[in-house]
C-alpha cells in the first residue's frame, strides 16, 4: 500500500533586487569581539503590504527587535508577479523601506515578492527562511470580525512553525510612524 501524497502547492516568486547599502567602513574590525563568529546575526521575516498597518508593524520592528547584525527579509504577497505594474509597485515600497531599516537599524535587508495567498505565502516563506521571529501587521479588528472575515494574522499563529509577532497598532496611533 502506497502512502497519499498532498498536492504541494507550487509558487512564483521574483527577489528583488535592492540597492547597496552597505556602509563602507574597513574590512577589517578594529576589536577582536567585533568578528563575525561572535556577532552572528537572526534573520527576521517582515510580512509587508502598502497599508499603514504594515508599516507600523515594520517601524515597531526595527525600533524593538532588530540589532545591527540582523537580516531583515522584506515579504510581500501580490496576485500576480508576471504583472509588471504590480511588480514595479511593490519594488519601490521595498527599496524605501530597505533605506529606511539601514538608517534607523543599520540591518541589512532582502526582499521577495511572492504570489499567492498571503497568509499561505508567509507560512511557507518562514519555513524556508527559518527566521527568529515573523513580524505582521494587524487592522485591530475585534475578535468576532476576525473569526467571521478570516485574518492573515490569526492564520500564521495557527500555521506558522516560527512564532509570529501580530503587532496591533494603538487607537492614538492613527497613520503617525513610530519613527
Amino acid at each position: 500500500m502506497e502512502p497519499v501524497k498532498e498536492e504541494e502547492e507550487v509558487y512564483s516568486w521574483r527577489e528583488v533586487n535592492l540597492p547597496a547599502l552597505s556602509p563602507t567602513a574597513a574590512a577589517e574590525p578594529e576589536l577582536e569581539r567585533e568578528t563575525g563568529e561572535r556577532r552572528r546575526g537572526r534573520d527576521i521575516l517582515i510580512a509587508v503590504d502598502h497599508g499603514p498597518n504594515s508599516k507600523h508593524a515594520f517601524d515597531w520592528a526595527l525600533i524593538h527587535l532588530c540589532r545591527i547584525a540582523d537580516t531583515i527579509h522584506l515579504v510581500h504577497a501580490v496576485s500576480s508577479v508576471q504583472n509588471q505594474i504590480v511588480y514595479d509597485m511593490s519594488q519601490g515600497l521595498m527599496e524605501k523601506l530597505a533605506i529606511e531599516a539601514m538608517d534607523v537599524a543599520m540591518v541589512r535587508t532582502k526582499a521577495r515578492i511572492v504570489e499567492g495567498d498571503a497568509a499561505k505565502v508567509i507560512c511557507k516563506e518562514a519555513e524556508r527562511l527559518k527566521p527568529a521571529a515573523v513580524v505582521i501587521g494587524s487592522r485591530g479588528r475585534g475578535l468576532i470580525q476576525s473569526v467571521l472575515q478570516g485574518s492573515v494574522g490569526e492564520y500564521c499563529l495557527h500555521h506558522c512553525k516560527t512564532a509570529p509577532i501580530i503587532v496591533v497598532p494603538g487607537k492614538e496611533a492613527g497613520d503617525a510612524s513610530l519613527i
